[in-house]
């Protein structure tokens, strides 16, 4: 089989050279309530422990959530962490980061020298990343650029012209929070909305998602329609419902449970968040039977 330059790139590519060397790590004496705070400030999903400066274990958001559930603020790290460590070598191909992402279904990796030592973190955005700015895809943004709106062009004719976008949400996947929302703007950005627009649909779309990671218990579905004088969002679930829309609607009122809150997640500000930035704001919802968004702003 003879490689395309792409598949040699990340073939030769090495993993120090996309990793992440500020690495922010905890000890096994720090506890779940410092744990918590880390993690929030520098919005990060997990962190190495060190051990006078020794790698011993990592522990994760879903670490902390289980801590929380517990009532164990004031527990070491230590006795939460994870001690089965999966590392990669620094000097090693990208390649076989994705492998060990594939085999383990793991959110990062923890880079090691050949002593063992930790010399950075890695995450798939972190080799999406590299690889982008590794084949010099700049000329292509550029090119996007110079054509906005492309599917809204007036030699396309048709009684209804939209681009439809879907995202299926998890529920409680607060590693992935806001990703679907950033693809949302991305993929407006490159149709030449302003920046205004662009604003208050990132605002919608977020709150949207966190909705559905934070209140449902299976998940539920942010879809997206781009017309060419209109965005429409519908954002439904089979949750439990809403019992009282009213004040659901209440800014600083949540259904949320206190380790979320603790979290920093389910202020009770999304609803509000979203009919403030929208032009058109309605909700359906019946307990036991799931609710479903409509947001609609005009171009």
């Amino acid at each position: 089989m003879e490689f395309t330059k792409k598949q040699e790139l990340i073939y030769n590519l090495p993993i120090e050279h996309v990793m992440r060397k500020n690495i922010i790590s905890v000890t096994p004496e720090t506890t779940i309530r410092q744990l918590k705070e880390i993690l929030k400030t520098n919005r990060i999903s997990g962190a190495p422990v060190l051990d006078d400066g020794r790698l011993v274990g990592i522990v994760s958001i879903e670490d902390l959530i289980k801590a929380l559930e517990a009532g164990e603020l004031d527990v070491p790290v230590g006795l939460r962490m994870t001690k089965q460590l999966i590392t990669v070598l620094e000097n090693a191909s990208i390649v076989e980061a994705i492998r060990k992402f594939s085999q383990f279904h793991i959110g990062r990796l923890l880079v090691v020298n050949e002593h063992g030592d930790l010399t950075g973190i890695l995450t798939g955005s972190d080799i999406t990343r590299g690889l982008l700015e590794a084949i010099s895809l700049k000329e292509d943004n550029k090119e996007l650029k110079r054509r906005p709106r492309i599917i809204f062009r007036e030699d396309i004719i048709s009684d209804q012209t939209s681009l439809i976008l879907r995202y299926h949400i998890k529920e409680r996947d607060f590693k992935s929070g806001g990703s679907a929302s950033s693809k949302i703007k991305r993929a407006m950005e490159q149709l030449g909305i302003s920046p205004q627009i662009l604003r208050r649909v990132a605002i919608c779309a977020y709150e949207a998602e966190m909705n559905l990671i934070i209140h449902t218990d299976g998940g539920g579905d942010l879809i997206v329609e781009i017309e060419p004088d209109l965005i429409r969002m519908t954002v439904a679930d089979s949750g439990p419902g809403i019992a009282d829309v009213e004040q659901a609607m209440s800014p600083g009122f949540s259904t949320a449970p206190t380790w979320i809150q603790e979290l920093g997640f389910g202020a009770g500000m999304g609803l509000a968040n979203i009919k403030r930035c929208a032009d058109s704001f309605t909700i359906e919802s019946d307990p036991g039977s799931g609710t479903v968004l409509n947001i609609v702003i005009h171009l």
